[in-house]
């Protein structure tokens, strides 16, 4: 296998920096440094990720286990987008809609939205 070749990608020419074949070493440094910036950068938006505690969660029992809310409010969202779409189709408003896949998916977050706010509070 050529050593320009690798795993079916074409890997550009090495280029000597320094001039006295150090590059891998400087190359080495070079990642080192920028991983620790990554880190830094992503570790605030990982502690924002960070979940509710358990007493606070919204959760549903169902079938023996836990669902986060939110999950069953979209699940109900896009039930009642699709009973939507086929009280549209049958009504002849489906053909009229400009973009369809934008104003089914606001009428599925709308639906969950709104069921979440009904039943949950939130």
């Amino acid at each position: 296998m050529s050593d320009s070749v690798f795993h079916g990608f074409i890997r550009p020419a090495p280029v000597d920096w320094l001039g006295d074949g150090r590059r891998l070493k400087v190359a080495a440094m070079m990642g080192q440094a920028r991983r620790y910036v990554l880190a830094g950068i992503m570790l605030p938006f990982a502690a924002s990720l960070a979940g509710c505690t358990p007493k606070a969660s919204p959760s549903v029992p169902l079938l023996g286990a836990f669902f986060p809310s939110w999950l069953l409010c979209a699940v109900i969202g896009i039930l009642g987008a699709l009973l939507i779409r086929v009280i549209f189709v049958r009504a002849g408003v489906d053909d009229q809609l400009p973009w369809r896949s934008i104003v089914y998916v606001s009428i599925a977050a709308s639906i969950g939205f709104g069921f979440s706010l009904l039943v949950y509070g939130r």
